[in-house]
């Protein structure tokens, strides 16, 4: 399965591919109107270390998820080979962010919880974030 990866060598940590994530789950047709003067909702973050090393947060799609074991719920379910999370079933009960080792789950401003679902849930064919970096540190591959 391709996943998203950081090249933490190239990563400049510009941070282009929150607001690109913000932009494309956004549902606006502006990234200034999905952006400007709001709280980013990406579903990736970039981490920058003291030494100035930039590296990805994101969901690492696990093949034994704690997330999953974890959820109350029952709002977390594999897909295929993908982690998703059914938002009407979600009731923020934080126990998935709690279980998840890498910090890839955070709650939206819809109030459930979030991850990177690769943009497949808004039809793109390559994650916006990697599309959106200039440096081409992030790549979508299988390794």
């Amino acid at each position: 399965m391709k996943r998203v990866y950081v090249n933490e060598e190239w990563c400049l940590g510009c941070h282009l591919c929150e607001y690109n994530c913000a932009f494309a789950n956004s549902n606006e047709d502006d990234m200034i109107l999905a952006c400007k003067d709001k709280s980013l909702d990406a579903r990736i973050t970039i981490e920058d270390r003291d030494d100035g090393v930039h590296f990805a947060v994101n969901c690492r799609e696990c093949k034994d998820p704690l997330c999953l074991k974890s959820c109350i719920a029952g709002a977390i379910f594999r897909d295929g080979d993908m982690i998703r999370i059914d938002k009407d079933r979600c009731v923020l009960c934080y126990s998935c962010i709690m279980a998840c080792p890498y910090g890839a789950l955070r709650p939206t401003k819809e109030k459930v919880m979030g991850k990177c679902e690769l943009c497949t849930d808004n039809g793109r064919k390559t994650p916006a974030c990697v599309e959106g970096c200039p440096n081409k540190a992030i790549v979508f591959e299988e390794r």
